[in-house]
């Protein structure tokens, strides 16, 4: 029911920025193989991290919202998901917590929607091939972060626009649902930096993505109208409230690069700007491992955003501040040769040794490797790390561009992600089920046909 009160504003022009967005996600390009093959990638990824409790495949029958909010939770929880790397951050698959939820009630729900087909897996990739590209090409030249907005910002967009295509196939909904997504209250970066790191970011994505979902379900079952101007409106609008007056742009035309390019996390559970710093420290323990009292300074040469990020001193309160500081990261790669999860836990984190090795690293921008960061043709993570010793010797300068999980690695990280998800499902599925879900995974043609709920049906 729309609000008699509210003001007629269909003479209002919508803003450029949505007519895009809408525009898209009603008739986005074909996809290329390659996007294709790396949703499925990231649909099997994101499903592993998801492994460690559970809502998807747990039996529950869930409304959408808080299906959408637990599977974002679980797919985000230790930060394992994939990452997208711009003048924004963020990960992308955050978006499969609402698009699996919705795609799944709708397959259960025919009659709720007036409809007789089930949402395909095949039409899930296609989705999630969407949602990355509008996350990320949004994150190519906006820095929300740099007002202190958080990137679960684009989550709740993303989202929001695709579940009201995916629930009504209409473009009017689609509007609506994406400018209500836009002026909704946004979340502040507080939660990611000390001294007021906490679990939150470990949740944040999954109440963007429900907030989408619920936003798409008030467009398309309540008809709520568009804000058409949302962006652009004097004093009131996203633009002057936020942005100093600047709209938000698109950084480049929209298709499937975000999916072509996405970065996996394959080997270690680190924020994405340590990766390569983190694959340099484990390059160069064989070297340090027996001398590491008498490391004497750690040279760490690395772009711009990791430092105004990551870098951090002092004291490191829990797990997620020590899940988000360069220099500890590479400090337990540089002791151990691994970095896993439970070395952020307090019990390691007591290990003086630590605290040690983090005052020794002297971390400093590389500006080559920042102008690289940003290269749409490019898109390095660069690093490189020396470790000098007491008496005045020194390791080799270990140089990484690119990490495991870049689209330049892309052939080496695939039988490792393959076998990270095996890990994931062993632990909580057993053997038999874990299996299933490979082979389901391994029929490029019968997972596309497969129903959504078939697919959620097999991780319980």
């Amino acid at each position: 029911m729309i609000d008699s009160n509210a003001v007629d504003n269909r003479a209002v022009p919508v803003d450029e920025l949505i007519n895009q967005l809408t525009d898209y996600i009603m008739v986005p390009p074909p996809p290329s193989e390659e996007a294709l093959k790396t949703a499925k990638l990231c649909l099997l990824d994101s499903i592993g991290c998801a492994q460690g409790a559970k809502t998807i495949g747990a039996g529950d029958r869930l409304d959408p919202v808080k299906a959408a909010f637990d599977n974002g939770i679980l797919i985000r929880w230790l930060d394992f998901n994939d990452t997208w790397l711009a003048a924004e951050w963020g990960h992308p698959s955050d978006n499969l917590g609402g698009l699996l939820a919705v795609a799944d009630f709708r397959c259960r729900n025919l009659g709720a929607f007036g409809l007789k087909q089930k949402v395909s897996v095949g039409q899930l990739l296609r989705l999630a091939i969407q949602a990355h590209e509008i996350q990320g090409v949004l994150a190519l030249e906006n820095s929300f972060n740099r007002i202190g907005i958080d990137h679960v910002l684009l989550v709740k967009v993303a989202t929001a626009g695709l579940i009201a295509k995916l629930i009504s196939d209409d473009a009017e909904a689609v509007t609506s649902a994406l400018t209500h997504a836009w002026v909704d209250g946004h979340s502040l970066r507080t939660y990611r930096h000390s001294p007021n790191t906490s679990s939150r970011k470990s949740w944040a994505a999954g109440d963007a993505t429900s907030r989408g979902v619920r936003l798409a379900l008030m467009a398309t079952q309540a008809n709520i109208p568009a804000l058409p101007s949302v962006l652009s409106a004097p004093r009131w609008g996203f633009a002057d409230v936020l942005m100093g007056g600047e709209l938000p742009k698109l950084g480049r035309e929209l298709g499937c690069y975000v999916m072509e390019n996405i970065l996996f996390k394959v080997a270690y559970p680190a924020e994405f700007h340590a990766q390569t710093a983190v694959e340099c420290a484990v390059r160069l323990h064989p070297d340090v491992r027996d001398r590491i009292d008498k490391i004497a300074r750690i040279d760490l040469r690395t772009q711009e955003s990791a430092l105004r990020i990551i870098s951090k001193t002092g004291e490191l309160r829990n797990f997620a501040d020590r899940d988000h500081c360069l220099q500890y990261m590479v400090a337990v790669a540089l002791l151990e040769g691994d970095l896993r999860a439970e070395h952020y836990l307090d019990d390691y984190a007591a290990n003086q040794k630590i605290d040690r090795l983090r005052e020794l690293i002297v971390a400093s921008e590389e500006p080559r490797y920042s102008v690289d960061y940003l290269d749409p043709n490019k898109r390095s993570i660069a690093c490189a790390m020396r470790v000098g010793f007491d008496d005045g010797s020194a390791t080799e300068t270990i140089e990484i561009e690119y990490p495991l999980g870049h689209r330049r690695r892309r052939e080496e990280a695939e039988p490792l992600l393959i076998d990270k998800f095996r890990t994931a499902a062993l632990s909580r599925l057993g053997a038999t089920k874990a299996e299933q879900l490979l082979a389901a995974f391994s029929d490029t043609k019968q997972l596309a046909a497969m129903g959504v709920d078939e697919l959620v049906d097999l991780t319980s």
